[in-house]
């Protein structure tokens, strides 16, 4: 195991009717910007609850936060925090809105020229305003980590900020919101977790048992839920466990002393910026293919993961990991999630081209757990997947 140092200061207040402990969670006297997507949450009764606790306070609000977080709209916080004198945010919403908050939150404090170099002066954020979330969309497990992705429309762009600024000071997970998300958010929240804890655990074996062991319990929870969750949105078993899986996927605990791979995410956040398509299903569209080129290198961990999770215990080591890639395509099918880029969009000749020249403008000479995948590794892995 990897030297490591851990610390998480997010408070988390988990259950039923929790949110009106907002009202003890944000710090007497402050005035609140609150920060949500598309509206959804007037309608399903969580901003009603949500004023309703900050009945003491002064609130100001902002909508409109898109569900992959744009500069260009995040940026407009800015004017109402100096006009307003905010001096704390509230996200209400799922991944994109709490990632959106983090930028907001570190641009509202940096003194440098512009927002934006906030991304590529590629440095750990150290300070920001002080913000909490409220979660309406169990998925990113943004809500317990210091780590946000923003896009760019002009440039075409997705990128990654964080540091030890970016923790929230509390996260409100109330698994009742689950009750009220459509089937395709559901759906991207379970895949989007399985293959956070996919990017951590499928590496290589390092002697990690106890990271081991609370990776195959996260994905063991999130195949066991998610047809329930499919079926029933307002299981509350279910979605309390939907919900803590995400957030356990992604808080940094699973990831402590081992290798770490994220090249699917890296290749996926490529396929957003230039089609649109759900983050979610970009994970599902790349990892077959990756672990498929990557599988000398990944078997023995692929082959580990169909004996704990899926109780394969007959064939070698190469069949093992062979049907653990098998089962992790199936789960995405059986969730109704596609994982071939030509499902998506008819437009996909050139994209492996397309991305191998963005990696090289950039630099990005080696991803993956070895640094080893290059330019022209990632095209390859995009072309399987069409």
């Amino acid at each position: 195991m990897n030297n490591f140092q851990f610390k998480n200061p997010t408070n988390i207040i988990f259950g039923k009717g929790e949110i009106a402990k907002l009202a003890n969670e944000v710090p007497t006297g402050a005035k609140v910007l609150v920060l949500f997507g598309g509206g959804s949450i007037k309608k399903n009764g969580i901003y009603d609850q949500v004023m309703s606790a900050l009945k003491n306070h002064e609130v100001v609000e902002m909508g409109g936060i898109p569900p992959n977080p744009e500069y260009s709209v995040l940026i407009k916080a800015l004017d109402i925090i100096k006009k307003e004198n905010v001096t704390f945010l509230l996200a209400v919403g799922g991944g994109s809105v709490i990632d959106g908050t983090k930028f907001i939150s570190a641009a509202a404090v940096y003194e440098g020229l512009s927002p934006w170099e906030l991304i590529t002066n590629r440095q750990p954020v150290k300070k920001g305003m002080p913000f909490g979330t409220v979660l309406t969309l169990p998925a990113t497990g943004s809500e317990m980590n210091s780590g946000a992705v923003i896009t760019r429309e002009e440039l075409e762009v997705k990128v990654p900020l964080g540091g030890p600024g970016l923790f929230p000071v509390f996260s409100i997970l109330d698994p009742e919101v689950v009750a009220s998300i459509p089937h395709r958010q559901l759906a991207n929240g379970l895949a989007d977790a399985f293959t956070h804890v996919l990017e951590q655990y499928t590496t290589y074996p390092i002697g990690a048992l106890i990271q081991d062991r609370f990776s195959e319990g996260v994905l063991q929870s999130l195949i066991e839920v998610a047809p329930r969750i499919i079926k029933n949105p307002a299981d509350y078993d279910a979605a309390a466990n939907f919900m803590w899986s995400c957030t356990m996927a992604l808080n940094g605990l699973i990831q402590k002393g081992v290798p770490t791979d994220w090249s699917i995410h890296v290749i996926g956040h490529e396929l957003t910026a230039m089609y649109g398509i759900d983050h979610a299903r970009t994970l599902a569209i790349i990892t077959k293919s990756h672990y498929t080129y990557n599988f000398e290198s990944k078997k023995e961990k692929l082959a580990q993961m169909a004996e704990r999770v899926w109780n394969i215990t007959e064939g070698s080591v190469d069949e093992k990991a062979k049907k653990a890639i098998d089962n992790i395509e199936a789960f995405f099918h059986s969730i109704e999630i596609e994982t071939s880029l030509s499902k998506y969009t008819d437009k996909f000749e050139g994209t492996a081209e397309t991305i191998e020249k963005r990696f090289k403008e950039r630099g990005m000479d080696g991803i993956g757990e070895h640094k080893s995948l290059t330019p022209q590794d990632v095209a390859k892995i995009v072309t399987m997947s069409y």
